[in-house]
């Protein structure tokens, strides 16, 4: 059986897959740092939704992907877990 890295590795072989792959990147870069952080201080979606204001199921879609977030409720959450929101641009060829 295949490990999932080696099924995304094969699949990234696909050039019209590869761009989709890369078209989603930022998204989810940013789900990653909003479940790493909130993670990172132990709490449940439920207690960051406390701290923030921001409906726990509101939270959720943030992080499953199913919702946008603005930059003010990026700073929401920021915010709640005591954090500086920081939003960088990198050159391509740097990455």
């Amino acid at each position: 059986m295949k490990t999932l890295n080696e099924f995304l590795n094969e699949q990234l072989e696909n050039p019209n897959f590869k761009k989709e792959y890369e078209n989603i990147q930022p998204e989810m870069d940013i789900i990653r740092a909003i479940v790493d952080a909130r993670v990172s201080q132990n709490l449940t979606q439920r207690e960051l939704a406390e701290r923030t204001g921001i409906n726990q199921a509101d939270i959720s879609k943030l992080e499953n992907g199913t919702r946008n977030p603005s930059l003010r409720l990026l700073q929401r959450l920021a915010d709640g877990m005591d954090m500086v929101l920081k939003i960088e641009f990198i050159p391509k060829s740097k990455v």
